[in-house]
């Protein structure tokens, strides 16, 4: 699974295929594909060893990553 993020080019709208992707499928410019798109909703994963330090120094520093969570 590719996941890109839709951008506005003038009118029009254009979700991209990585040139390594395109490579990998032999595919050519020019060539139609067929394409199916779905929304999701990406969260950002902390790495375990973050979040252990996260978790030792939270109630410590709770209100400044709270204020910096907000910007």
């Amino acid at each position: 699974m590719i996941v890109q993020q839709l951008r506005k080019t003038g009118n029009s709208y254009v979700v991209t295929i990585p040139k390594e992707e395109v490579e990998r499928h032999g595919w050519k410019e020019g060539q139609h594909l067929a394409v199916e798109l779905t929304e999701i909703e990406q969260r950002p994963v902390l790495r375990p060893e973050i979040r252990d330090i996260l978790e030792k120094n939270w109630e410590r520093n709770e209100p400044a990553l709270r204020y910096l969570a907000d910007r």
